[in-house]
């Protein structure tokens, strides 16, 4: 044995030997497309699902979405158990979701939001455990903490290549930005793409990348894109609405914050996408530019930026087809995922760069905190969202809410739910006043020079009871249906079951 030998046999001492394999002449179509799975039974056999562990999905496609019901239906036929439901949040259509729960396929839920059937039959408890509602930064931090280990992501594309490389924004059924499906695509042990068409090698631009796929299957459908933006995302044609949106934009113009270079976002909810309308002219008239605009984007937010007042968009989610194809088209139109868009333990949340964010509200307290999750009656209805991610981090957080629905009234002494602590808002517009957090005399300082009426949030908490009457207070049972995250994983409040 020479002296080369010698030294190699020492070097590979305990270690695996290379064995010389012979190339094949050409790689087989087997091998080229060794991901893509015959069914989405194939798929799920695969993944290596077995009982107890965590599905994943994402929500871009919003009210269209296929995907969650399509898979789940799959792995409740195939007998799987005990598994933890986890989806950037679950709306109306995912009702087929109670079924899964009663036959013990789903057994525990993390979501950043709850509405329709599904959220009414487990406001009732059908859920042995209580649902962990998460905004949607939090989701991330509980992910990246470990807490929240995801064994396989399902998620939905419009279009990739064999390889796995996806956007959402080419393809028949462009859902826009895949934000949070990005995370997953990150972090889930094994990822799954569910696709309608497949694009030719390498497919670019790279939203979900090849190296972050293990499986792939075509579907007829992951969406109806023309859903997206109904329901929280719709521009508003109500006439209180748009009075609650202009006088939110004069809070606004006199903030002191209304100024070149400015930044914001808008939160889901008719009064809040409306108050871009009212921008526009001021900016035109002031020459003032706005540098981004953040969040979820929507059509609105893309006439503005087309129009040369708003010069980037940062966008987490698309809102609507308008801003699904402008992200397509338009390079300073920049898709984010939801680390980097609001998780306080990232090295970066765009959040944090927030001048001015409006939110809405189904409750605001004497205290300033709010719920955006249940009802009046205490039954889950609602979502956390990026609520708590970016009043925390904006240095203007309005709510812009009505100040009664109905009979009942918007702002009381004590939100049913607090989602987002009152110490993170700074001003409420209703349709009978402005108020101001006293813990913002900055602020109270520039309204009033400005000459907008500001009133305590006190004295609208009395004109609502004026108008509504105090509302009773909701029993409860002891048994807990969901628990609130925050932003930062802990538990800021707790729903209770509804007493029959």
């Amino acid at each position: 044995m020479t002296t080369r030998e010698q030294r190699i046999e020492k070097f590979n001492a305990g270690r695996p030997v290379y064995q010389a394999v012979p190339k094949a002449e050409s790689l087989t179509r087997t091998a080229k497309d060794r991901k893509i799975c015959d069914s989405l039974e194939d798929a799920i056999r695969r993944s290596g699902l077995k009982d107890g562990m965590t599905v994943s999905f994402h929500h871009a496609f919003r009210g269209g979405d296929f995907v969650v019901n399509m898979v789940m239906n799959k792995i409740a036929e195939m007998g799987f158990k005990n598994l933890t439901l986890a989806s950037s949040s679950l709306i109306d259509s995912h009702f087929p979701i109670v079924e899964h729960i009663k036959n013990g396929v789903v057994t525990k839920i993390y979501s950043s939001g709850l509405r329709g059937q599904l959220a009414d039959e487990i406001s009732k408890g059908i859920l042995a455990e209580p649902v962990n509602i998460h905004s949607h930064g939090g989701r991330v931090h509980l992910v990246k903490s470990g807490e929240l280990k995801i064994d396989v992501a399902f998620l939905g594309v419009p279009c990739c290549d064999k390889f796995g490389n996806a956007n959402g924004f080419t393809g028949k059924s462009k859902c826009g930005s895949l934000g949070y499906a990005r995370v997953d695509a990150e972090y889930a042990d094994k990822v799954v793409l569910l696709t309608e068409e497949f694009a030719e090698y390498p497919h670019h631009p790279i939203s979900i990348a090849q190296d972050q796929v293990d499986l792939i299957v075509q579907v007829d459908a992951v969406g109806d894109p023309k859903k997206i933006g109904g329901g929280a995302t719709r521009m508003t044609t109500n006439p209180r609405e748009l009075l609650i949106a202009r006088k939110c934009a004069e809070v606004i113009f006199g903030s002191g914050y209304f100024k070149d270079g400015f930044s914001l976002q808008t939160g889901s909810g008719g009064a809040a996408l409306a108050v871009t309308r009212f921008l526009e002219d001021k900016m035109v008239r002031d020459g003032i530019t706005a540098d981004f605009a953040l969040g979820g984007i929507t059509s609105s937010m893309v006439a503005l930026h087309e129009k040369g007042l708003i010069k980037k968009l940062i966008d987490v989610q698309s809102f609507d087809a308008v801003a699904a194809e402008s992200l397509a088209r338009n390079p300073n139109h920049i898709e984010v995922s939801a680390n980097q868009y609001a998780n306080y333990s990232s090295k970066g949340a765009s959040v944090e760069r927030l001048d001015v964010v409006i939110l809405s509200a189904l409750e605001i307290d004497t205290k300033f905190n709010v719920n955006v999750l249940t009802g009046s009656d205490g039954v889950i209805r609602g979502a956390s969202g990026g609520h708590c991610d970016t009043a925390s981090s904006a240095q203007v957080a309005i709510i812009v809410a009505p100040l009664v629905r109905g009979r009942i009234p918007t702002v009381v002494e004590n939100v049913i739910t607090c989602v987002t602590p009152g110490e993170n808002i700074d001003i409420l517009v209703t349709d009978h006043g402005v108020a101001v957090n006293p813990k913002r005399p900055d602020l109270i300082e520039a309204l009033t020079n400005a000459g907008i009426p500001l009133f305590t949030i006190e004295q609208l908490c009395e004109r609502a009871y004026s108008i509504t009457g105090k509302p009773k207070e909701i029993e409860f049972t002891d048994k807990p249906v969901a628990v609130v995250r925050y932003r930062d994983g802990s538990v800021i409040d707790t729903v209770y079951q509804v007493k029959e």
